[in-house]
């Protein structure tokens, strides 16, 4: 028997499960009363929650390929969001729709495309925010229900 150590899971390797999006009406609801921001790799759609957390949902279609690719694409979003989950806000559930690009993007590609996303909507919170006196970041005020941005 081979004498090598046991690699087991890390629980920080991924989004925790109580910032995660598991029911699909709470999918559902995300998409039809939150506002949505688009960029070449990702789409973001973000609706206030009642709760003291932020949780996030991934959605990967059959355009993206095979399921390989569609299991990739949901670890990369999932790594991006994890590493920056502290500037985001509490009390918002995101759902973060993978385009057909994500498959030949590298992970810092992604990690990039977030958080221009995060911070077109306002979400996001700076460093100053950050070191002083925090708060969840304002509701978009602009009229329109969605924007684009040119990655």
């Amino acid at each position: 028997m081979p004498s090598y150590p046991l690699v087991l899971p890390c629980a920080c390797s991924s989004v925790e499960r109580m910032h995660r999006l598991r029911r699909s009406s709470d999918f559902a609801r995300v998409r039809a009363d939150g506002d949505t921001w688009a960029h070449q790799l990702v789409v973001l759609a973000a609706a206030p929650n009642e709760r003291n957390i932020s949780r996030f949902g991934f959605v990967t279609g059959k355009r993206i390929g095979t399921a390989v690719k569609r299991n990739r694409a949901k670890r990369v979003l999932r790594e991006a969001v994890r590493q920056l989950l502290p500037r985001i806000p509490m009390g918002w559930d995101c759902v973060l729709i993978a385009r057909s690009p994500l498959s030949e993007a590298t992970s810092a590609d992604a990690k990039m495309a977030i958080s221009q996303l995060f911070k077109c909507a306002r979400l996001w919170f700076s460093t100053r925010e950050m070191e002083g006196s925090g708060g969840s970041a304002p509701w978009p005020a602009s009229g329109a229900r969605t924007e684009t941005l040119v990655g």
